[in-house]
């Protein structure tokens, strides 16, 4: 490789990078702002991963045979969850699930609101059911609000959603040692916020599904 086209690729790659990573600080919040810009290169890297679900997916991934097992039980398990909650917006994602519920899909909140409607708690419960039904997942919860509002009190309303949400599917069953639960605030929102609609979309909680530690055994010592 000639040291022209080198250092062409490398501006490239510093182009990309610093696209994507404004990007990011775009969708957060000013607190998460702050405090990734004072902790230096490191930290900003490491808040903008933050609350990623589908990179989290992504990285959690061991590919090969195995990874296809993993993923047969994935697909069945996505197929379910897309049958009993039409609205909610389910995506297989490297060896996972990522699931958003928002205004669409029943399990959502009201403007300054952490309470599950009725309705919310129905459709829980198909997932606590789906969930008890594939018990070798670990599930990243993870919730957020609009942009009304102070930061910091979005931030703690945000692990509200997540909490109650992690708290309904616990009481159906579901193990809490399967949970990682994680309030974002406003950041990364879905919809625009500067309309009634958006703001609703974005008052949602995030279900990231992964394999255990069992299921991945189990699917290498299938593959071998």
């Amino acid at each position: 490789m000639t040291r022209k086209l080198t250092s062409i690729l490398i501006v490239a790659m510093m182009f990309v990078s610093l696209n994507t990573g404004c990007n990011a600080i775009k969708n957060s919040n000013k607190t998460q702002r702050g405090a990734a810009i004072g902790g230096g290169g490191g930290a900003l890297i490491g808040g903008l991963i933050a609350g990623n679900i589908g990179g989290a997916l992504i990285g959690a991934a061991i590919g090969g045979v195995a990874g296809g097992l993993i993923g047969n039980k994935m697909d069945k398990q996505a197929q379910k969850i897309e049958t009993e909650i039409p609205g909610a917006d389910v995506k297989r994602v490297g060896e996972g699930i990522h699931i958003i519920f928002d205004d669409k899909s029943g399990v959502n909140f009201a403007f300054d609101s952490s309470d599950l409607t009725p309705e919310a708690k129905s459709n829980l419960d198909k997932v606590a059911e789906i969930f008890n039904e594939f018990p070798d997942t670990n599930l990243m919860i993870q919730g957020y609000t609009d942009s009304v509002g102070n930061d910091d009190y979005n931030l703690k309303l945000s692990k509200r959603r997540a909490d109650v949400v992690a708290k309904y599917i616990a009481d159906a069953g579901v193990a809490t040692s399967r949970m990682t639960v994680e309030g974002f605030g406003e950041a990364a929102p879905r919809f625009d916020n500067d309309t009634k609609e958006g703001q609703a979309g974005n008052r949602r909680v995030e279900i990231g599904v992964s394999a255990n530690k069992q299921m991945i055994d189990d699917a290498k010592a299938q593959a071998n």
